[in-house]
């Protein structure tokens, strides 16, 4: 067992850190955007391209597909191509990708695209990384990783609000062609500010096809799953189970195979530092909490409460909004106190603002209350997002940076899949056992029941209609009004687990090494 001492003052580039920070977040912002701003798109995408909704659902699916089976490849990409030139080479992909698929005449040609847009867009985000943890001294980090923040997880909060203005405004094709001048400019940064830093090793071009296929396999067919399996009812349906199967051999082919190798694709050996593994983790639950939420209120609003994709939208975006704004100052408290503190505070807002949302939410509420609501859960991810990537990065190599952004960019992303399937099952199943629950309460000899019924039919009669039918519609509107009330049960559920999920997180702060704020000093690693 060797050890190395290295200087977290890592090589500097000439230009300001900052320019820097702006110009790879200009293409991570954009595919970040890109992940969920067609969701409200699709059934215009499917009515302009003759396809079914359910069919449509493969723009988003394929993309998810592709883009996490390159996650976990960028660090080996990066070490075989050059990281500027690997990056540079993802922003022009994502941007021809993303003018193709505005042009697209069929649904087959879209998802086509979108496969290509997801492969490029799939080493931006951890490339971008890489590179702010290298541009900006350890004192600063913390900052840097603030702005990286505010990209990855505000973006998913404006993305459907955007795109439901875009499409309502112009055409959905527009949600793929404001792409292309971002793109074009951030090429034209990169390649005046950008440079490959001075630890990196260029390795030669040694493909492990194995090691490739199964992490392919494993990882695409694990997003598959994730995204058909409530659709197709699980394990009710031969094609989940077959997905299913072939996952698991994948996932575990490839660990098992990575793990021998001298040279692996996706180096699992970083795993073995314990600030990292735990970060990898912790940034798992927060992908699972952050997407499954986003996903929880927009639906609770447009199914319960009558809200469009863009009422919606904006419920959501002062939270966003107020996160932005606190991830700064998250990332100035780095440089004073340890971020593992700062992760259970943030855990414990979080918290606060998920059982708020399980206890104070109704089918009377005002648009207020889930404003202000989301506004406190947002506030506790910002004090999460930004310390969990510090500790992640604090004992890694420089040499090994490529590699491990990649693996904690994937590890939020597979969160986020299995945090959507995971709520979404959950309320499905949730109002079905609560609707069975309420109906039996529900007979002729209840004698509130019929009192309620004969009132509102009696107020229906009023009104104009005859007694029968007076009657039926009375029946009609209590059985609507039963099956809200279930499906608001099971929201306000899902919300209190999500809620005990965060508070399970805290233990695990205690098992981490210490690592100091804002320090630059040499510090020993096992390797």
């Amino acid at each position: 067992m060797a050890t190395f001492s290295f200087t977290q003052d890592r090589a500097r580039p000439d230009v300001n850190p900052w320019l820097i920070a702006g110009t790879v977040m200009l293409a991570t912002f954009m595919e970040v955007l890109d992940t969920s701003v067609a969701n409200v798109s699709l059934p215009h995408i499917a009515g302009s391209l003759s396809a079914g909704v359910d069919e449509s659902t493969w723009v988003l699916t394929s993309y998810l597909v592709s883009n996490a089976i390159v996650l976990p490849l960028t660090g080996w990409l990066s070490n075989v191509f050059g990281r500027k030139q690997f990056y540079m080479a993802c922003v022009a992909i994502f941007t021809i990708s993303s003018f193709l698929c505005g042009l697209a005449p069929s649904l087959g040609a879209l998802v086509f695209f979108r496969v290509l847009q997801g492969a490029g867009g799939g080493g931006l985000q951890p490339i971008s990384q890489a590179i702010l943890v290298d541009s900006f001294p350890r004192e600063q980090q913390g900052m840097a990783m603030a702005i990286y923040g505010m990209g990855v997880v505000v973006a998913p909060t404006i993305g459907p609000t955007l795109g439901g203005w875009i499409t309502d405004n112009f055409t959905w094709r527009w949600i793929f062609f404001i792409n292309i001048p971002v793109g074009i400019l951030s090429i034209l940064m990169t390649s005046l500010l950008i440079r490959n830093p001075a630890h990196a090793v260029k390795k030669k071009l040694h493909i492990d096809y194995v090691g490739i296929g199964l992490l392919s396999v494993g990882i695409g067919f694990l997003q598959v799953v994730l995204d058909k399996g409530q659709r197709d009812d699980w394990f009710g349906s031969n094609f989940i189970i077959w997905a299913t199967i072939m996952a698991v051999i994948g996932i575990v082919g490839v660990i098992v195979w990575e793990l021998r190798q001298k040279d692996p694709v996706v180096d699992l050996h970083l795993l073995k530092e314990r600030n990292f593994s735990v970060a990898v983790f912790t940034m798992y639950i927060l992908g699972f909490i952050l997407y499954g939420t986003t996903v929880l209120l927009p639906i609770l609003l447009q199914t319960l409460l009558g809200y469009t994709a863009m009422q919606s939208g904006l419920v959501l975006l002062p939270g966003g909004v107020f996160m932005m704004m606190v991830m700064p100052f998250v990332g100035w408290l780095l440089g004073k106190i340890e971020a593992r503190w700062l992760v259970v505070w943030g855990l414990l807002i979080t918290s606060s603002g998920l059982f708020m949302m399980g206890s104070h939410f109704d089918l009377q509420m005002g648009m207020s209350t889930p404003v202000i609501v989301w506004i406190v859960s947002r506030f506790g991810v910002a004090f999460l997002f930004v310390p969990i990537n510090v500790i992640a990065f604090y004992y890694v190599l420089p040499q090994k940076i490529n590699d491990a952004t990649g693996l904690i960019n994937l590890a939020r992303n597979v969160g986020g899949s299995m945090g959507i399937s995971f709520v979404t099952t959950l309320l499905d199943r949730g109002a079905q056992s609560n609707q069975a629950l309420l109906a039996a309460h529900i007979t002729a000899a209840n004698q509130q029941f019929q009192a309620t019924i004969h009132a509102m039919a009696r107020q229906l009669m009023v009104a104009g209609q005859s007694a029968t039918q007076a009657l039926r519609t009375a029946e009609q509107m209590f059985y609507s009004a039963l099956q809200g009330q279930a499906m608001m049960l099971s929201f306000l559920r899902d919300f209190r687990i999500m809620g005990y999920v965060c508070l399970g997180m805290i233990p695990f702060m205690f098992i981490l090494k210490k690592a100091k704020p804002g320090k630059g000093k040499s510090r020993a690693m096992a390797h």
